[in-house]
């Protein structure tokens, strides 16, 4: 398979620094209309696989959650007037085509500097006035964040009264699993499965807190879709001010 060789073959940074020529290569081995991308609109024959199992566009190389975030923007987006859109930690897929958009101001911004992005907001204090947003991405930070009552508050604070939020963290069932006492790298692993984070949400204790930070939460459940290449159920939380 020409996208695996391409893989295995050539380092990681000059996949990374050349990725979008060598996409244009790969789409060439899969263009088809079997599946259609949403967010660059291509339509291909089949998905690749990522080391997870998790289908990815060959032309874009978008996850499932990228193009579900993407069709649910574009459900409450005309397109039509110009936005500012935050997007805390963005896909590479989502940043190259927002920063197309010519009514997107968008806003791209990554503390850790793992992502591509132009600003270093910390989302416990984002350095713009109140109602400044008309939409934010944030997802899968919430669980990276040790106040998270505050960065609810922030989030609440930049977006003007008419905006939205889309929210998105890795669930469990029944209660939000804190271990307070979780500090080091090797303990966050143990507890929650992953270094970086600190806790487990679960989507009724995550709609409880951010309903608690001031917005109205509509809780979004979709099943498996295979257009979109999503093997499994998938919850988006949409947020507006109260």
């Amino acid at each position: 398979m020409p996208y695996n060789t391409i893989k295995r073959i050539l380092p990681k940074d000059f996949l990374i620094k050349n990725e979008t020529f060598l996409r244009k290569i790969i789409y060439l081995y899969y263009i088809g209309n079997s599946y259609h991308c949403p967010i660059c609109d291509k339509s291909f024959r089949k998905f690749l696989l990522n080391q997870r199992g998790e289908k990815l566009c060959p032309s874009c190389g978008s996850m499932p959650r990228d193009r579900r975030l993407f069709a649910e923007f574009k459900k409450e987006y005309s397109g039509n007037d110009i936005i500012k859109l935050l997007d805390f930690s963005p896909s590479r897929s989502l940043y190259r085509r927002l920063k197309k958009s010519r009514n997107i101001q968008y806003f791209p911004t990554d503390l850790s500097t793992d992502f591509i992005a132009e600003y270093q907001y910390d989302i416990t204090n984002i350095p713009v006035e109140e109602g400044f947003f008309d939409y934010i991405f944030c997802y899968h930070i919430l669980e990276h964040i040790e106040d998270d009552a505050k960065a609810m508050a922030e989030l609440y604070r930049v977006l003007k009264n008419d905006g939205k939020v889309f929210v998105q963290t890795p669930f469990k069932e029944g209660d939000i699993y804190e271990v307070p006492e979780a500090k080091t790298d090797e303990d966050r692993l143990k507890y929650f499965g992953q270094a970086d984070h600190v806790r487990l949400y679960s989507v009724k204790g995550l709609a409880e807190r951010l309903e608690k930070a001031g917005f109205i939460v509509t809780i979004k459940t979709f099943d498996q879709d295979n257009d979109l290449g999503s093997s499994k159920k998938d919850t988006i939380l949409l947020l507006k001010k109260n």
